[in-house]
C-alpha cells in the first residue's frame, strides 16, 4: 500500500445531475493522474460467521486506503455520514471522503472522516 503524496484535486464535470457521469469523470481524473484506484468495490458484511451479500459497494477506493463516496443530491444529511462511516468500518478503511457535486462550489460539498478521531476532530 502506498499512501504518500496522495491528494484529492477538484474534478470538473459538465453535468452534476447525473451520478454515472460524475463517477466516470472521477475515474478518468484518477487515471489521468496515475493514481491507483478501484471502483464499485463490494463491501462484505459478516454476521455470526456467515458472509452476507447486502449489495453494499464503495464508489471508489484510492490506493487501497481512501474510500470515496460520490453524491449528486440537494443537501447531505446525517444518513450520508452514517453510510460513509458504516462503509469505512465494514471495509476496514480509516479515511473517507464524501463528495456532493450538486453544489455551486465543490468545497461546500466535501466531508472528510477519519476513523479513530473524535467528532470534534473531523476534517
Amino acid at each position: 500500500m502506498r499512501s504518500s503524496g496522495l491528494r484529492w484535486k477538484s474534478i470538473a464535470c459538465s453535468d452534476p445531475d447525473y451520478w454515472n457521469q460524475l463517477t466516470r469523470c472521477a475515474y478518468a481524473e484518477l487515471s489521468i493522474r496515475g493514481i491507483p484506484f478501484e471502483r464499485q468495490i463490494p463491501i462484505p458484511v459478516e454476521y455470526k460467521g456467515v458472509k452476507l451479500d447486502c449489495g453494499y459497494r464503495a464508489d471508489i477506493v484510492v490506493d487501497e486506503t481512501i474510500l470515496i463516496e460520490i453524491k449528486a443530491i440537494d443537501s447531505m444529511l446525517s444518513i450520508h455520514d452514517a453510510q460513509l462511516l458504516s462503509y469505512l468500518k465494514l471495509g476496514g478503511w480509516k479515511i473517507g471522503l464524501l463528495i456532493n457535486f450538486n453544489v455551486e462550489l465543490l468545497k461546500h460539498g466535501l466531508r472528510r472522516r477519519v476513523l479513530g478521531l473524535s467528532e470534534e476532530a473531523t476534517l
